[in-house]
């Protein structure tokens, strides 16, 4: 991303479903847009020995955005090919253009497999019947927050100084990036109604995490909410992750994971989680490193996202009808 390149943004609005927001990139770099998703790639990722057997028709993986969709394209099509070979399947491959599109894409049955983050996850599961298979671990742990980033210099010192100012927000369906920042903040008593205008300024959703942080960098706004490791991740250049610092840490929130549509064959639903789990071996693990900066894959279960439904039903979320 061009540090002369403006941050896309758009601003919040009262609703209680999950519009669709665009990612922060250069129109040039987004060739095509079918339906609401970012085409990554369409290629069948086949297994170099032995091929597919006959009639088999493979599975669509779709990737949630977080990053760069050109970067999350390359990580993702390196994780496609080694699980296909893993499965002996073919795989299509989808960077989606949005969060709430990963969503629609598993109720309507276009996508079989998706990288989701947890909120997205609890309202698949509820319009979908969307099921979890894995869970990643970042740092040993399978749970991380979400982060307040401001300026090391002349930023805000406390929440109470967040008053007035503007806030950048990733996404509508974005765990940490939305939610669970916006929940901390009601609990408090800072927001009222919902309503973060309550509280500040103004308030924009960004699109990504990069987004935010670049904004905040940008001195667009004054603050913005991210994942914690989201500066080392997403900041290639040293001086700019330590121009920022963070004033406030929400509870804990369920790592990100992997769900399959509804529907899927039991035995398939199986390979798809053995060769998932597989991949926390040498050659699985740098691959899941590139993608979303995860350690490591365990099983999960619907369950572990029980706190995760408490947030959405307290703020009423639910997606987009397409």
């Amino acid at each position: 991303m061009g540090k002369d390149q403006l941050t896309a943004m758009r601003p919040w609005r009262p609703s209680n479903q999950l519009y669709e927001t665009h990612l922060d990139v250069p129109r040039r770099r987004v060739r095509w847009i079918v339906g609401g998703w970012i085409l990554a790639t369409i290629v069948a990722l086949t297994a170099g020995n032995g091929g597919v057997a006959q009639g088999a028709t493979g599975i669509t993986l779709a990737l949630t955005p977080s990053k760069d969709p050109t970067l999350l394209q390359e990580a993702g099509t390196a994780l496609a090919q080694e699980l296909s070979k893993r499965l002996d399947l073919p795989i299509k491959l989808y960077v989606a253009a949005d969060y709430a599109g990963v969503i629609e894409a598993l109720r309507n049955g276009t996508v079989d497999l998706a990288f989701v983050h947890p909120v997205a996850y609890v309202l698949a599961h509820r319009e979908a019947r969307a099921r979890i298979l894995v869970k990643s671990i970042r740092g040993g742990s399978a749970t991380y927050t979400a982060r307040f980033f401001v300026l090391k210099e002349g930023g805000p010192r406390t929440l109470d100084d967040l008053r007035g100012k503007t806030i950048a927000f990733v996404d509508p369906a974005s765990t940490s990036g939305y939610i669970y920042p916006m929940v901390f903040l009601m609990k408090r008593g800072l927001v009222k109604g919902k309503d973060p205008k309550t509280f500040f300024k103004d308030a924009v959703f960004s699109g990504a995490h990069d987004a935010v942080l670049h904004a905040v960098l940008r001195r667009q706004v004054d603050v913005a909410v991210s994942y914690p490791h989201a500066p080392d991740t997403l900041l290639k250049d040293p001086a700019q992750r330590a121009q920022l610092t963070f004033i406030a840490e929400t509870p804990p929130i369920p790592n990100d994971g992997a769900c399959v549509r509804d529907g899927l064959a039991p035995d398939l639903v199986q390979r798809l989680k053995a060769a998932l789990l597989s991949l926390n071996d040498p050659v699985g693990r740098p691959l899941l490193k590139r993608l979303y900066a995860v350690d490591g894959l365990a099983e999960a279960t619907d369950v572990d996202f029980d706190p995760v439904r408490e947030a959405v039903d307290l703020l009423g979320l639910a997606p987009p009808r397409r």
